[in-house]
């Protein structure tokens, strides 16, 4: 399990390191009202992705190994075109934007959601290697495409240059991911039982899948408080403190991943093994390390690395540091929770957090602005850790004690360490 951990880690580090990429590109060139702007429209294509979740996402991932793929990939993709058509003409009527953004809104969330079927398919299948190819690339040419349109003219340095280079980015993958579906050995026929089978997707999808929607309210329903008390630079402001703080969620995301697949397809239902454990602590103190390295960093180094104005994002990091580690915990809990179908456990966290950040949110960015919006998403990742680490403890017996590392793992993961470089 660790060395697949190694290697899913490893994959989503690139990809991070591209985002991070995405990141300083648009922040640096089009300011921070520009990154603002960015950060809003990713923030309405991930809400719409979100509900496109609703007959898809994870339970993708549990059917995958039981059902015939094509079956699944129906029913996912005509639902994705009812969300984005639905969901952009719902932006449309509450914040009437441009015809051009919802334009980009709807054709760029439908691509991205197409995308993220076909990996979730991949990866229910074990694809591991293709799914953590495309992934990589899809940020790849993201960057790629943005590098070389700044790089070239003056005059591409605007927000509309993000949304060209994203129906690259989306586009060419999507075309991609199906020459690894292809291969799979279904056969690619017509299902019979499509009413059948959509039920069952849309059953495991609701229960599986709420939890999201709420945990992204709570990732990102800040942004739209600070867009409202605020202005768009600000937002730009926290989002780069936010993006860079985030990244270092790729190293639970990576052990919580691999632990759900396995767990799925073990159809395990007791504790985490003696050995999954460990690799969840060494996962607590890679989290904890990462996060003292950012916090460390100098104002002055991000006014330097983004530009003069993003030096005031050190203060969100700082009050965004504690849940960020905590949330590492939170995602290793939620996921086992996740594999034994019991859902509502997950929900009732995402509930409580959300909560927590509708009332952080609305005392204290009024009052406090960015770094209001940090202590916010820290109250809110602190409260639902609580709550799932108390029912992981009345399931399993462990409780956060379980998580924290020792000097023990400490110097097993540097024996490990040892032995990869030689």
């Amino acid at each position: 399990m660790l060395r697949r951990v190694a290697y899913n880690f490893a994959a989503r580090l690139t990809t991070a390191l591209l985002s991070f990429v995405v990141v300083w590109l648009t922040a640096r060139y089009l300011g921070a009202a520009g990154r603002g702007a960015v950060s809003l429209f990713v923030t309405d294509c991930a809400a719409l992705l979100l509900f496109i979740g609703l007959l898809g996402g994870s339970s993708l991932i549990y059917l995958a190994p039981r059902r015939n793929l094509w079956h699944l990939l129906l029913p996912a993709y005509g639902w994705a075109l009812v969300v984005c058509a639905t969901g952009t003409a719902i932006v449309g009527l509450l914040r009437q934007p441009a015809f051009s953004y919802l334009l980009h809104l709807g054709v760029l969330s439908l691509l991205q959601a197409f995308f993220s079927i076909n990996c979730a398919l991949l990866l229910g299948r074990r694809r591991e290697g293709s799914y953590n190819l495309l992934t990589a690339a899809q940020v790849a040419l993201l960057a790629g495409c943005l590098l070389l349109a700044f790089g070239l003219d003056a005059r591409w340095q605007e927000v509309s240059t993000y949304y060209y280079a994203s129906y690259v980015a989306f586009g060419l993958p999507l075309l991609l991911s199906f020459g690894p579906l292809l291969r799979l050995p279904d056969q690619l026929r017509l299902n019979l039982r499509l009413r059948a089978t959509t039920r069952e997707l849309a059953r495991h999808s609701r229960g599986a899948h709420f939890s999201n929607i709420l945990t992204f309210a709570n990732y990102r329903l800040s942004y739209y408080f600070v867009a409202y008390y605020a202005d768009a630079r600000a937002v730009g402001i926290l989002s780069v403190g936010v993006a860079l703080m985030e990244a270092i969620w790729l190293i639970p995301r990576s052990t919580a991943l691999v632990q759900y697949v396995d767990m799925v397809h073990t159809a395990g239902t007791g504790p985490l093994p003696t050995a999954a454990l460990r690799v969840a602590r060494l996962t607590v103190a890679g989290t904890l390390a990462a996060v003292l390295v950012l916090i460390g960093l100098p104002a002055e180094l991000l006014s330097r690395v983004f530009g003069a104005e993003f030096g005031a994002a050190r203060p969100v990091m700082l009050l965004l540091a504690p849940g960020v580690v905590v949330m590492a915990v939170q995602l290793l809990v939620s996921s086992y929770f996740a594999a034994q179908a019991r859902y509502r456990i997950n929900n009732a966290a995402a509930t409580l957090g959300l909560t927590v950040t509708l009332i952080c949110c609305a005392l204290l960015i009024s009052k406090l602005g960015i770094r209001g919006a940090a202590l916010a998403s820290t109250c809110s990742y602190v409260a639902s850790t609580v709550f799932l680490l108390w029912h992981f403890w009345r399931a399993t017996g462990s409780g956060l004690g379980a998580f924290l590392p020792g000097w023990a793992d400490v110097a097993y993961g540097w024996r490990l360490l040892q032995q990869r470089w030689r």
